[in-house]
Parts: structure tokens; C-alpha cells; sequence
């Protein structure tokens, strides 16, 4: 299979594994734009290797246990409920924090946590152990990617934007999957980018983009509610004899096309 049948904006999908994506805002200890949480995956990853991505991962079966006992109407509500809890959960695994909960946990708490999800392998049990109720309409739901290549395992993410605050906060890494985590602003990570510190994927530097317009979380907000989510699937378009790789342009993103030769895929 060519690139063009893999990037044509008719092909059509194939299967996708179910994923979800969390973007922590924190307060810059320094002022100005909000940082956002990255983790750095493991070179060795099939998915993203050596990459600055945001904490996720797929969606599991407890995970859709957990969003029925929740009362999911439909299957697309149970799928919406699902993903946002596998984000907290993949958020909880890979960095330590617990976010998504009606309550605001200790250090020690959250530590604890840590520990029985990794022992257990699902939130449900932690949640009862902890006495936590999640709150996911605490996470706002911001996009969703879905790539059309063949080649690979292709991933249907959703994105949802979460607030921690003053993130006074301390981290763990998951140094099965991710081997440094760090804060830094979008515009700050793009930074990084582009010097080579760091190795952004194709939809991880147009979201950075994205998030660099937002001076505060509240302006993020502002913005997804001018922007419903709607699908994104990159796609391939001849521009002066040169391929490029582009997305829709009504999903409220600044940046909707790169070169192909310069794009970072998975």
C-alpha cells in the first residue's frame, strides 16, 4: 500500500483500538501560560517510541465495566464514559497522579493508589479501597484522533483537558512504558521540539499548537465550546508538486498542515 491510499481523505478507516488521552493544566510557577504534564515513552515502545506524549493509553474491558455500572444510556455513551476513565486510570499509572475525583487527594493517598492499580490491574477496586468517586464531568473533552494508515496499529484517541490548579504536586514515572515525565508549557514544549530535546509525533505537535493559544485553562474551555470535537484523520495533499500531511480546518486548529517529509509519525 502507497502513502497516498494510506493518507487519501476518502479512504476509508480501518479497525481501531479504543484509547484516551489526558491534558494536565498547572499553573507556570514562573507565570504566564499554563503547563501542561508530558511523559517521555520508552525508545523500546511500539507506539511512539522515544516521543513526548501526553499521559494515555488504550481503553480496557473494566473500563467499560466500570462506565455500565455508571449507567451508560448507549454504547457511544458507555464508549464516552470508558474513555474518560481509562485516562485517569493510564494517568494514574503512568505518573502518580489522581485526577478525575471528586476528592483531592493526599500524596500518600495517591501513592496508595498507585500501588493497589498496579497491583490490581483495574480503577474499580481502587476506587472502593480509597472511598473515591470519580468525576468525570471534571475532564473536558477536547478531540479526537483517528489515523486511516494500515501499516500500523491504528489508535481512535480521544483527548480531554483536565485542571489541577497550583499543581503542587510530586510524580512518578512508569519506567515500563515512559522514562521521564515533565512540565512545560505548549509553547515551551514546541520549543523543545524544534531544537531536538525532546521528539513530538505529527498529532502531538498540532494539539502543542492548539494549546499554545490558551492563556488559562478557562480559555481552553472557552475554546472547546466554540469547537465541539469532531474526528480528525490526517490526511494527503499534493501542495506545488510537494506532499503534505493535513487535517480538517474547522476543529480549531491554528496549524493544519506540515510537510510530509518533516512530519513525525508513530
Amino acid at each position: 500500500m502507497n502513502l497516498d491510499d494510506i493518507f487519501s481523505e476518502t479512504a476509508e478507516a480501518p479497525p481501531a483500538v479504543p484509547a484516551a488521552t489526558l491534558v494536565i493544566f498547572r499553573h507556570h510557577p514562573g507565570g504566564g501560560a499554563p503547563q501542561v504534564l508530558m511523559v517521555q515513552r520508552a525508545k523500546e515502545m511500539r507506539f511512539a517510541g522515544g516521543a513526548a506524549v501526553f499521559p494515555g493509553g488504550r481503553v480496557d474491558d473494566a473500563d467499560r465495566v466500570l462506565a455500565d455500572s455508571l449507567g451508560a444510556a448507549d454504547e457511544e455513551a458507555r464508549e464516552e464514559l470508558a474513555a474518560r476513565i481509562a485516562a485517569i486510570r493510564e494517568t494514574l499509572e503512568e505518573t502518580g497522579l489522581a485526577v478525575g475525583l471528586h476528592q483531592r487527594p493526599s500524596l500518600e493517598d495517591a501513592l496508595r493508589a498507585r500501588a493497589l492499580l498496579l497491583e490490581q490491574g483495574e480503577l474499580a477496586p481502587v476506587l472502593e479501597a480509597m472511598g473515591w468517586t470519580l468525576d468525570l464531568d471534571g475532564l473536558v473533552a477536547f478531540a479526537r484522533w483517528r489515523p486511516k494508515h494500515r501499516e500500523v496499529r491504528v489508535f481512535d484517541t480521544r483527548f480531554y483537558l483536565a485542571d489541577l490548579g497550583t499543581g503542587a504536586v510530586e510524580l512518578l514515572v512508569d519506567d515500563t512504558e515512559n522514562t521521564h515525565l515533565f512540565w512545560a508549557s505548549a509553547q515551551e514544549a514546541l520549543d523543545m521540539a524544534d531544537t531536538g530535546e525532546i521528539k513530538v509525533i505529527f498529532p502531538t505537535r498540532r494539539n502543542l499548537e492548539r494549546l499554545a493559544q490558551f492563556g488559562s485553562f478557562d480559555e481552553a474551555v472557552r475554546h472547546v465550546e466554540e469547537y465541539p470535537v469532531k474526528m480528525i484523520s490526517p490526511f494527503m495533499e499534493l501542495r506545488d508538486g510537494e506532499r503534505w500531511l493535513a487535517i480538517r480546518d474547522d476543529a480549531g486548529y491554528p496549524v493544519t498542515a506540515e510537510k510530509l517529509e518533516t512530519a513525525t509519525r508513530a
